[in-house]
């Protein structure tokens, strides 16, 4: 059984291995800055000189990453004190070190752009250019990070007038019909219905995702309710390669299952080339416009199914192939796609069972994924196969373990959830870079 790569931190190792020098320019040699020079960087030739080293501050910020300094006046306290160190982030000897202040400027410029989603984007096609990502398979899923503010006092309920009992008149329900349906037209996009982001622009999506820290909820591995005041990290990770294709940061109340769709949608519009064969989620993603996204961009979904107060189904089993007469499951053979049809075949129990030549009792049972998409996916719910892939998704859940342990994510200072969004597309930009300067050592190991 492939397994998602378990080696995969230590091939890291490789990485931090080098000397820092080396290291760091392995890490930076893939990152294209332009776009965040661009943001920075003065507009016109008047006003006072540019005094400031703007893409050695950007390239310091990812190094704090991978050498996790965890504040930005211990990153200018070691560019004081540590000559080599700022040789190696870029900044010639003559060059002032930026204050705090100056680097807190820059971040709030790049926080009002997409500059850090344009870099991302280019690191991302770079490796795909080199053949380091083929994937096939891709894992989705949230982590939670607290935030440095504290949570706001609660505000105190204000008791509602009781509601009138007894049925509406006609009259009165159709207005109040008409006031509901205004009241759900008017929420914001991520307080809608998951369904209404279907026939969203990917743009409108990623522009509308809130961001400030709020109370969030889930349960953990015990089955009780943690609660924390922050926010989450969306990853679609690549299970083969374990690149980062694309994320997401939200505010903590945000469901995990709101973020899904556009994370589908950025794969398939900015990565058309990359082939994406299955998604696999956990039992929170367990919505059927999810399985319609995607099954759009022309994927399978493998996805826990998570039952909603739904009655058995009747003539099938808890995976929902179908049962013989005496309640004996079907066993799953294969999938046509073509015709988008699973193939069942008659169970081993029945091969000794007198009714096995009634009419009751097919050898053969067809089922077209598209009758519908969350119960029948392909390969077949509880299926080796199936089980296989799903397995796979252990490799996001590792990715999000890597930022937190090693890459700064449980360490998000900034008060206000832009700040703090910059910080997390930094991390992602230094986990692929270092990721591609690995892959990159790896290959020069295996030519010589």
């Amino acid at each position: 059984m492939s397994i998602i790569r378990q080696q995969s931190l230590f091939d890291m190792q490789v990485l931090f291995d080098l000397e820092p020098t080396q290291r760091f320019h392995s890490v930076l040699s893939g990152i294209d800055i332009h776009p965040i020079l661009d943001v920075a960087m003065k507009k016109s030739r008047f006003g006072p000189p540019q005094t400031l080293n703007y893409s050695a501050m950007i390239f310091s910020l990812i190094i704090r990453v991978t050498e996790r300094i965890p504040f930005i006046k211990d990153l200018v306290k070691r560019l004081d004190n540590d000559l080599r160190f700022k040789i190696d982030c870029g900044f010639l000897v003559s060059d002032e070190v930026p204050s705090e202040a100056s680097y807190s400027r820059m971040i709030a410029l790049i926080s009002e752009s997409d500059a850090l989603e344009i870099v991302q984007e280019r690191l991302l096609l770079l490796a795909m250019s080199e053949g380091f990502i083929s994937d096939e398979t891709i894992a989705i899923d949230a982590t939670h990070v607290e935030a440095r503010d504290r949570a706001p006092f609660k505000k105190e309920v204000v008791a509602k007038e009781p509601k009138k009992r007894g049925r509406k008149k006609k009259e009165e329900r159709e207005q109040w019909l008409l006031e509901e349906a205004e009241k759900e037209a008017n929420l914001p996009l991520y307080e809608k219905k998951i369904a209404d982001q279907l026939d969203v622009p990917l743009s409108e999506l990623r522009s509308s995702i809130p961001t400030q820290p709020r109370w969030g909820v889930k349960k953990n591995s015990e089955g009780k309710n943690l609660f924390w005041f922050g926010f989450k990290c969306h990853l679609a990770v690549g299970t083969e390669s374990q690149y980062i294709l694309q994320s997401l940061f939200s505010s903590g109340n945000l469901n995990d299952g709101k973020v899904a769709i556009p994370l589908l949608k950025g794969i398939k519009e900015r990565f058309s080339s990359l082939k994406i064969k299955y998604a696999t989620m956990d039992a929170g993603y367990d919505y059927h416009p999810i399985y319609k996204q995607v099954y759009r961009i022309g994927a399978h979904s493998v996805i826990a199914y998570n039952k909603k107060n739904e009655p058995e189904p009747v003539g099938f089993d808890e995976h929902f192939a179908p049962t013989c007469v005496r309640e004996h499951s079907y066993r799953y053979d294969s999938y046509d796609a073509k015709q988008e049809q699973l193939k069942y075949t008659r169970p081993h129990e029945c091969d000794d069972c007198p009714l096995a030549k009634d009419s009751l009792c097919q050898k053969v049972f067809k089922m077209k994924v598209t009758k519908d998409l969350r119960r029948y996916t392909a390969p077949a719910r509880g299926s080796m196969r199936w089980k296989k892939i799903y397995k796979e998704r252990s490799s996001v859940e590792r990715v999000n373990a890597y930022l937190k342990g090693y890459f700064l994510l449980n360490q998000i200072y900034h008060c206000s959830g832009k700040k703090a969004k910059v910080h997390f597309d930094i991390i992602h930009i230094a986990y692929n870079a270092s990721k591609l300067a690995t892959d990159r050592l790896k290959q020069q190991i295996f030519v010589v």
